[in-house]
């Protein structure tokens, strides 16, 4: 029995510049893999991947990490363009990987399940009530937001959200994917409309403005904790999810385990790549 699972691809990422091309991992289970390593939980990774990539499961079973490495025809490849302005990123989906089913996840058991779907289809309605039955559903709300159309990356709503949502009992959305799944750019009203559809912890990162929590009813407001200097921020929304969860299952309470994500977000972006820290390096940047 896991304390966490995560279920999700690790990508292959292409990241091309004016100035480089580079090719690393990503994807919510790289980023939240890392992140998990060094905290005292029992933690396992479910992903799935072609033979050719099985290097990436590798180089984290090498770091302590338990992963359960699913065949799939092909990685999730993607390729982000960028000008020279950071903001403007041209997104392709290149390959696509097989999804998650039931039967993947049948003899997985966990007190969190969490799920980081990169595209639309990658778990399927069908599962998160499977996994629902077993466990504490939590959810990046991200990949159900993006679908793949002659390989480019398209911004679309989650078609069964009113059906799934009733089984996560976690949910992490930014503000604009608060939007696009209860159509209002009001914060407080979005939590309360993701709550009546069955989320019992809607968990809101707003970037530099920190996070908003609402959970039995009340808002918990978490103050973002500044990174000294703003290195990398990919994979910031993975981290804090680590962080959350982590302080959750250790019995922290909303505010709490908030904070300490909050943290662990800011640390991670004062680094390149994905977070290398311990419990211990969070609370240090808590008490600066």
């Amino acid at each position: 029995m896991l304390d966490i699972c995560c279920i999700g691809h690790i990508t292959l990422d292409k990241v091309v510049t004016p100035r480089a091309v580079m090719h690393m991992a990503g994807g919510t289970a790289f980023y939240f893999s890392h992140a998990m390593r060094n905290m005292d939980v029992k933690y396992g990774l479910v992903t799935a991947l072609a033979e050719t990539e099985l290097q990436s499961v590798t180089d984290l079973r090498d770091l302590g990490i338990e992963v359960k490495a699913l065949p799939s025809k092909h990685t999730v490849y993607f390729e982000n363009i960028y000008g020279e302005n950071q903001d403007n990123r041209t997104q392709r989906v290149l390959q696509k990987a097989d999804a998650f089913s039931v039967a993947d996840l049948a003899h997985t058991e966990a007190i969190i399940f969490h799920l980081g779907p990169l595209l639309a289809d990658d778990i399927p309605t069908e599962l998160i009530k499977n996994l629902f039955s077993r466990g504490n559903v939590s959810c990046d709300a991200q990949g159900y937001l993006r679908e793949v159309i002659d390989k480019g990356v398209h911004a679309i709503d989650w078609a069964e959200k009113k059906e799934a949502l009733q089984y996560i009992d976690i949910l992490k959305v930014n503000e604009h994917e608060l939007e696009v799944l209860t159509g209002t750019a009001d914060i407080i009203e979005g939590a309360q409309i993701l709550a009546d559809w069955g989320v019992k912890e809607v968990v809101m990162t707003l970037g530099s403005m920190g996070s908003v929590i609402f959970y039995d009813h009340t808002f918990y407001e978490v103050p973002a904790y500044k990174p000294t200097e703003v290195v990398d921020a990919t994979g910031c929304g993975d981290t804090y999810m680590a962080g959350y969860l982590y302080r959750r299952i250790k019995g922290d309470d909303v505010l709490d385990a908030g904070k300490f994500a909050s943290a662990m977000a800011g640390l991670k972006i004062e680094n390149a790549g994905p977070f290398k820290g311990t419990a211990e390096d969070v609370r240090a940047m808590m008490g600066r």
